[in-house]
């Protein structure tokens, strides 16, 4: 009977190409616009060194095989979209992720390996590298929680593709499983903690999907307050032909300041639906504001 690990491994060898896959559309957008607009960078560049390490990691572990050629074909594609934002992205960020993409996934990976196999031996080296695999897939798992902090900053969820936190999600779950079947911890760890982490992104994205983003909700109060801003004026400006209207002298300069003062008081005072009713009938022809100042006529 085959041994059930190699089935859960399958699956998540699937699952894992499918997680490594998702960016696509991302890249497509970004080619097409030739613009990386607001995507994040950090989790390519940390997922690259990652599923280099846990190649060599595979090849390191005795029946390592399915982890060898689901983190060698992860490592191909990760590379591809490094290049890729690299490519498009606008000058300054270009120069500080090419640093640290020759910092890191040169320098760091050669060094790793040249280490594990020259310095270390046995078990104590296959320990290591599992060690390291583990902390860089904790930290490949909460890159994206930069895109969690700009979805509730924002208000929308376009900069946290879908698809991507789906299959972390279900990556990180299956991957649990067949750490418990192996008994490999280093695999287990950091593959639990993903998946706490894969339900946050899902259970933000629910939250925020039917959200309007932040800036648009804030354009509509300020056309709101302008709208308001205006209404106020046209009322005081009615005020001003009413009172013209009246008489034939100008208002008393030592009342002045005093009804300019009634006038504001009475006009933030007023509900918009009487505002509304206000101007409205000012615009037929009535005289509104005679009963809300009785005292006007005997000082013009």
């Amino acid at each position: 009977m085959a041994d059930p690990s190699f089935f859960v491994g399958i699956i998540g060898n699937i699952i894992s190409i499918l997680v490594f896959a998702s960016p696509i559309a991302t890249f497509r957008r970004i080619v097409r616009s030739k613009s990386t607009e607001d995507f994040r960078w950090l989790p390519y560049v940390t997922t690259l060194l990652s599923t280099s390490l846990w190649t060599f990691y595979g090849l390191l572990k005795p029946g390592g095989l399915l982890i060898v050629t689901v983190n060698g074909a992860g490592a191909a594609l990760e590379a591809v979209y490094v290049a890729l934002y690299l490519a498009y992205a606008p000058r300054e960020t270009k120069a500080k992720m090419a640093k640290l993409v020759l910092a890191v996934n040169v320098g760091f990976l050669a060094a790793a390996v040249v280490v594990a196999l020259v310095a270390l031996h046995g078990g104590v080296r296959l320990f290591a590298v599992g060690a390291l695999c583990a902390a860089l897939t904790i930290a490949m798992y909460a890159a994206p929680m930069a895109a969690m902090r700009t979805v509730v900053k924002t208000r929308s969820v376009e900069y946290m593709p879908f698809t991507l936190s789906f299959f972390l999600f279900l990556n990180a779950g299956v991957w649990s499983v067949y750490s418990l079947l192996v008994k490999d911890f280093f695999i287990g760890i950091p593959n639990a903690i993903g998946f706490a982490l894969g339900t946050a992104q899902l259970a933000l994205y629910l939250a925020y999907r039917r959200k309007k983003p932040a800036a648009a909700h804030k354009g509509e109060e300020e056309d709101e307050e302008v709208g308001v801003a205006r209404l106020m004026g046209q009322v005081e400006m009615g005020q001003r032909r009413v009172h013209l209207h009246k008489g034939s002298s100008l208002p008393k300069p030592s009342s002045a300041p005093r009804h300019g003062l009634d006038h504001i008081i009475k006009s933030f005072s007023t509900t918009p639906v009487e505002l509304h009713s206000i101007l409205h009938q000012h615009h037929h022809g009535h005289r509104p504001f005679d009963s809300l100042n009785d005292d006007d006529e005997e000082e013009v």
